[in-house]
């Protein structure tokens, strides 16, 4: 990693350190003192010079805006910050200023196999007038976003109580696309138009926005929660998103569910940090458009890189397999011991790479514990366990549980039921992760919320729910909704929709919509919704068994629209897939081939049956990057085509 330190402007004689920004970077720094000027305008803009965070000239209360060349995505919106009770950004005096410069890659999982990081950065000290306190206002700026933070020094041995009111103000015109909290992140997108929004909605980040005339696409979300609350958007009927943290946000129905009231009313309180105070990043995602959107590495960019000591050779560490999974819980099947057994079976067959089994194993004796860890092992499938997150609060359950898997050979923990962004729910995840990483344990977390980008920081978390996926029985619009999830949830990270099945649980889409989505949906664990056996009795099973977990190229193709069409182009080595979902309304399209490599391809295609949404047809052809191939989709229909190099 490079960084450059372009100018620093400091008080003489001030007292303020910069040590935990310092930390932050672990770089050694050169500095010049410059004498402090007022109150002015801080711009820090993108590596490309088209994205631009302003933080505005008004001492009384600090605002900013965020541009995309001669488009505002964010209009001038107030920032903030409050700890025990006192407004910091109201009232401040400007102290110091640093710039630097981040410029990096590393092996990533995902749509892609490697993750660039380049930004421009400042940190700008700030003191409140009236507390005298000196506080960091970091800001980032990528070529596809920005990102702010604040950095409060302290000690360890003084608690304070943090909270924020930041405001996203959106320009007017603008399309939204968000999901309420009533089942915490697993509920349906809406499309509105900003001006419609009414005070008092409540939204889970990603919160995507296009803006009006075509001008392009932004997602507002936050990126590296950790010792911190996590952060919802709240609407306030005027244009604005003002974040809530977790104990401001409203009490779901799963959480009440679970936990109850009483405990809601505990979490419904402004949580305490001891010591130094660094709050997630805030982060306005912005493109032209969507195959940049998609592609977007900001979150992870802005979290730190896996502790070595850990994970030694960092998402590539031996013991992190990614993979598809088969799960009896959708699509039903023998839930005995030899009938899961048989889907392990069954998962070998199809060359899957684990198996994910629900609480029934803790009914097993050690012995059959082991016999059918052994058993799927020679079958070339990992065994995952379910358990519930509550069973997990203390340092000694987790060892004990993560140790009993590591010495039966599971390989992974599928835990569930946190549904709370609250700073105590928000820590377990990490306690839960570094305690699984000590015996090499792989999780995926269910009931939870987003993601943030700490897949980079903890290479053995592979997935989270977060989303309103194949669980979902009563789902009736799912070729829609799973049009608009490639640019809402998935922006935040991987997501286990449990994707793909053949039932009626697919409503209004077809099989080869539900065969799209598994390119669609990548994830470092795919879990398969599908029973095994139907996936070997469908016409496309080898297409199916082809495709994998996750990417070394994506292409979102210009013929996507949010809520209406998905296409994507996808490359693992030097075979593509071309994957296509449609929402409600029938249409043609003429997809250009010039993704493809020099030479020839043979090609497998999927296409609908117009007769029978059921229905799958399997045609070969051969292929060049000079190609168009035309595409006639049905309502809900779905393509999928494999090429593969000669």
């Amino acid at each position: 990693m490079r960084i450059c330190h372009n100018a620093v402007m400091l008080f003489a004689g001030c007292a303020f350190t910069l040590c935990a920004v310092v930390h932050a970077q672990q770089e050694q720094k050169t500095r010049r003192l410059i004498r402090v000027l007022p109150m002015q305008e801080v711009e820090v803009v993108s590596p490309d010079a088209r994205v631009r965070f302003a933080l505005l000239s008004n001492a009384e209360r600090l605002t900013f805006t965020v541009t995309m060349e001669s488009v505002k995505v964010i209009q001038t919106s107030p920032i903030v910050m409050r700890v025990d009770g006192y407004d910091l950004s109201s009232g401040v005096v400007f102290k110091a200023l640093e710039r630097y410069a981040i410029d990096e890659t590393y092996p990533f999982r995902g749509a892609h196999s490697v993750a660039t990081n380049r930004c421009n950065g400042a940190r700008i000290v700030l003191q409140h007038d009236l507390t005298q306190y000196d506080f960091t206002l970091e800001i980032r700026a990528f070529n596809d976003g920005v990102a702010f933070r604040h950095v409060l020094p302290g000690s360890d041995s003084v608690s304070r109580v943090p909270d924020e009111y930041t405001t996203f103000v959106i320009p007017a015109g603008s399309t939204v696309w968000s999901h309420d909290m009533d089942g915490h992140y697993e509920a349906a997108y809406q499309r509105q138009e900003i001006s419609e929004i009414p005070p008092g909605q409540w939204a889970g980040p990603p919160v995507t926005i296009e803006l009006p005339h075509g001008a392009g696409y932004a997602s507002v979300t936050e990126a590296n929660l950790t010792n911190y609350s996590g952060m919802a958007l709240e609407a306030d009927g005027r244009c604005g998103w003002v974040v809530g943290l977790g104990h401001r946000q409203p009490l779901n129905y799963p959480f009440e569910l679970r936990y109850g009231r009483e405990e809601a009313r505990r979490l419904g309180r402004p949580a305490a940090i001891a010591g130094p105070i660094t709050t997630p990043w805030r982060v306005v995602m912005v493109s032209r458009d969507l195959n940049t959107l998609v592609n977007s590495t900001i979150l992870p960019n802005l979290c730190p890189p896996p502790d070595p000591a850990l994970f030694p050779d960092g998402v590539r560490t031996s013991w992190l397999k990614s993979g598809r999974a088969v799960w009896r819980y959708v699509d039903g099947g023998d839930g005995s011991f030899e009938g899961l057994k048989e889907f392990s079976r069954l998962a070998g067959r199809l060359g899957f790479e684990h198996h994910v089994i629900e609480g029934v194993w803790s009914r097993w004796t050690t012995e059959q514990r082991k016999e059918l860890v052994e058993y799927s092992r020679a079958q070339g499938v990992g065994v995952w366990f379910w358990k519930h997150s509550r069973q997990l609060r203390t340092a000694k359950d987790q060892d004990e549980f993560f140790a009993m898997l590591h010495d039966l050979g599971v390989v992974g923990a599928k835990i569930d039921f946190f549904d709370h962004e609250a700073k105590e729910v928000v820590d377990l995840y990490d306690d839960l992760l570094r305690k699984a990483a000590q015996h090499r344990i792989m999780l995926v977390f269910h009931g939870a919320n987003k993601p943030t980008g700490r897949e980079r920081t903890w290479p053995n978390e592979m997935v989270r729910e977060a989303i309103r996926g194949m669980e979902s029985s009563r789902m009736m619009e799912r070729a829609r909704h799973q049009t608009i999830l490639p640019f809402t949830r998935y922006l935040a990270g991987p997501a286990d929709y449990t994707t793909m099945v053949f039932n009626e649980r697919r409503r209004d889409s077809s099989v080869p919509h539900q065969i799209a989505s598994l390119v669609v949906y990548s994830s470092p664990l795919l879990t398969v919704a599908a029973h095994p056996q139907s996936i070997l009795d469908n016409p496309a099973v080898e297409v199916i068994k082809s495709i994998p977990a996750i990417w070394d190229e994506t292409i979102v193709l210009p013929d996507s629209k949010i809520g209406e069409c998905v296409a994507f182009a996808r490359r693992t080595g030097d075979t593509w897939f071309l994957a296509i979902m449609n929402a409600l309304t029938p249409r043609r399209l003429k997809i250009p081939l010039s993704f493809l490599g020099p030479g020839s391809y043979q090609t497998v295609l999927v296409r609908d049956d117009a007769q029978d949404s059921a229905g799958v047809k399997i045609e070969s052809a051969a292929n060049w990057a000079v190609d168009t191939m035309p595409i006639d989709l049905v309502n809900g229909g779905g393509f999928v085509a494999r090429f593969s190099k000669r």
